[in-house]
């Protein structure tokens, strides 16, 4: 077990208690595949006996319908929306990620507060003010960065889901389609990725692959993670 740590001063009415689950951050843009990497990870640590509990941007029941109702146009501000979502993040942290480690499930977050900075970022947020919100966050154990080219997400884009506003960044970027936004939208979140692997140490993935492929590396970090909790386990 481990000691929370957190990356300022953490939550004050917390005890930096340990927690016996681990937290699991799977990052990237969007069209990249996170989604899917979290379903096969939890359904393969559920299938070895793990408890899992998985979480993601925009799922708590506290901000999830002002969120959802506020993307249907675009009033907000860059530093509300920014906030809009920090309330989002500190709600699930407090109340689903942390009880879930406490009681021994692993956790798997479907995007952290990185991908929030990385918005601020792009959209003109002071660095050190959006990082400075997010002091009470947990450090995660592990974050996986999967990075693709812009290629491939605009190929998965186009035969998935399809273009959309806000993952085109059309609010910014006043580009005259959705394809050209999207494509200026995400080599811009990719830039602000890239410089984040280097400071928080995510683990880089390449996502240009299947999804088989680039899940046989995802389990073989995380089974590096857990595998030690294991065997001092069985030592006890």
């Amino acid at each position: 077990m481990a000691k929370m740590k957190f990356y300022g001063s953490g939550f004050p009415y917390l005890n930096k208690e340990s927690l016996k689950g681990k937290l699991i951050v799977l990052e990237g843009t969007d069209g990249v595949g996170r989604s899917t990497q979290v379903a096969l990870l939890k359904k393969w640590l559920e299938k070895n006996n793990y408890a899992v509990s998985d979480t993601g941007l925009r799922r708590s029941p506290l901000t999830q319908p002002g969120l959802d109702k506020a993307k249907e146009g675009n009033t907000l501000t860059p530093t509300t929306l920014s906030l809009f979502y920090a309330t989002d993040f500190a709600d699930r942290l407090e109340n689903q990620i942390i009880p879930a480690l406490r009681a021994g499930f692993h956790v798997l977050s479907d995007r952290y507060f990185y991908s929030i900075i990385a918005r601020d970022m792009v959209r003109g947020l002071d660095p050190q003010w959006t990082r400075q919100v997010y002091g009470f966050a947990l450090v995660p154990d592990l974050v996986i960065y999967l990075k693709a080219d812009i290629p491939t997400l605009v190929t998965r884009i186009i035969h998935g889901r399809g273009f959309n506003f806000w993952e085109s960044g059309m609010d910014i970027i006043k580009e005259q389609n959705l394809y050209d936004s999207f494509v200026q939208y995400q080599t811009s979140m990719i830039e602000q990725f890239d410089l984040m692997a280097e400071e928080y140490q995510f683990k880089v993935v390449d996502a240009n692959r299947s999804a088989k492929e680039i899940f046989e590396e995802v389990k073989k970090l995380v089974e590096e993670l857990i595998k030690p909790v294991e065997k001092t386990k069985k030592k006890e």
